[in-house]
């Protein structure tokens, strides 16, 4: 399979914060903000992989700021590393005064995606080749999140997760 860059799954989804979709606080429901976010982690996956994809984690998520009423939300999600069948997709979550047009970063995420073939079965994906120095860094950090994971579920001897022991020892 050809690699491909993480601009090639690029995905960028702008919409406005409603009022049925805030808190009492008039601030975005964090559940409908991961929502967003795991729709176009999805489409970010099926563009690499060219495949069905699902959801295989949330490995990570910080709402680092509100998100207020009004703002426009844009959630920019690519694949961030590439493994056998599953991928690694990174987002970002930028908000927007409608009215200053100021823009920030609000919030993150991390989400593991699992490739299937038409029979629901996992299925391989292309190898990721990335540019930037943020890909790269991404790129990197993710096989230590994918081998502290399966250290954690004990499908991995931490022993044999070497990207950590090099973190942690510097082997």
């Amino acid at each position: 399979m050809k690699a491909k860059t993480p601009k090639d799954s690029l995905t960028v989804v702008s919409d406005l914060v409603l009022p049925g979709e805030t808190n009492m606080l008039e601030n975005l429901f964090g559940g409908e903000l991961l929502a967003r976010m795991d729709r176009a982690a999805s489409i970010a996956a099926g563009r690499h992989s060219n495949s069905i994809t699902v959801t295989a984690s949330v490995n990570h998520v910080a709402f680092n700021q509100a998100v207020p009423l009004g703002s426009v939300v844009t959630v920019e999600a690519a694949v961030s590393r590439a493994f056998s069948t599953s991928m690694e997709v990174y987002i970002d979550v930028w908000i927007e005064s409608r009215f200053s047009g100021q823009r920030s970063k609000a919030n993150e995420g991390i989400y593991t995606f699992v490739a299937l073939d038409d029979m629901g079965k996992p299925t391989k994906v292309p190898p990721l080749k990335p540019e930037t120095e943020l890909e790269k860094e991404r790129f990197a950090a993710a096989l230590r999140r994918k081998q502290l994971s399966l250290v954690l579920a004990g499908k991995m001897k931490p022993t044999d997760a070497t990207e950590l022991r090099a973190l942690f020892l510097g082997d």
